[in-house]
């Protein structure tokens, strides 16, 4: 499982959010069976998904992240509940594309800079949240960053990375958002500045055995911060037959009637976690 840790600079003034995904990404991958520069891509919103999820306050809040770039990868989709468990798709699971110039994959080029990034918090009101912001970059973690500061207002550093191994299973998959609260002196933001410029890539972390805690602590180093919290999560799809029922539903009475007719029974899977769920003729008649 992964893990996520919470922590605040002693006078309240800035947090530190980071997470472990390496079991969750790799989860996705096997579900999925995505190229490597998919699973790099998938991987990392998967990982701001998880960690803006547990941001949210209320026991039943959810957030989904909803890339689409005009990259070959099509849209991404990374889904969160309050915890942390988070579930993924990407539209064109199998993308075989050249390594960027510094010879790491090409997130950028697979999920192209001419679209946005859609945030929508379902939070308990009569209509969800929903923030839209420009892709910046493609590598995700900016844009992340990004949407912070044009749709929340919130100063903001977003870091993740995903390693993929040459046999294309997850090596290491983790990030960390760091936030300003207001009020934050210029004193820590200049430590935070300063934190930043040495700073190595989260994989590299990862890759040297440390943990959530160990990375949210060297984010913010020569801060003093107090723990808040600490969650396991996991790859968690919600699915479930009764979702679909309502599903096909949906689709409005001639669609039923149409299936119910054609002797044959329907199948359903799950984008998510590639369930499948069937209904013979006379399940549909139900519904209908």
């Amino acid at each position: 499982m992964g893990k996520i840790v919470r922590y605040i600079t002693d006078d309240g003034s800035a947090f530190v959010i980071a997470a472990d995904t390496t079991d969750v990404v790799a989860r996705a991958e096997q579900i999925h069976k995505t190229s490597a520069v998919n699973t790099a891509a998938l991987g990392r919103l998967m990982t701001a998904a998880s960690m803006m999820g547990d941001m949210l306050k209320g026991k039943d809040d959810s957030i989904t992240l909803r890339l689409n770039g005009g990259g070959p990868a099509g849209s991404i989709i990374a889904v969160s509940d309050s915890e942390g468990n988070v579930r993924g798709y990407v539209q064109n699971p199998v993308v075989e594309i050249p390594l960027n110039d510094a010879g790491k994959l090409d997130v950028k080029g697979t999920v192209g800079t001419n679209g946005y990034l859609f945030v929508m918090k379902d939070i308990g009101l009569n209509e969800p949240y929903v923030g839209q912001t420009q892709i910046v970059s493609g590598e995700i973690a900016e844009d992340i960053t990004n949407y912070f500061a044009t749709s929340e207002q919130t100063p903001s550093v977003c870091a993740l990375g995903v390693l993929v191994n040459p046999d294309l299973t997850v090596a290491a998959a983790g990030g960390f958002i760091i936030q300003l609260l207001p009020g934050c002196p210029d004193e820590v933001i200049d430590k935070i500045e300063y934190s930043m410029q040495d700073i190595e890539p989260v994989t590299t972390m990862l890759s040297k055995g440390m943990s959530a805690d160990d990375i949210a602590n060297r984010a913010l180093k020569n801060i003093k911060i107090d723990k808040l919290d600490e969650s396991k999560i996991e790859y968690r799809c919600n699915c479930s037959k009764e979702r679909v029922e309502a599903a096909l539903i949906s689709t409005g009475r001639e669609s039923l009637t149409e299936m119910a007719n054609s002797n044959e029974s329907t199948s359903v899977e799950c984008h998510f976690c590639d369930k499948i769920y069937t209904f013979t003729p006379d399940e549909i008649k139900k519904l209908l």
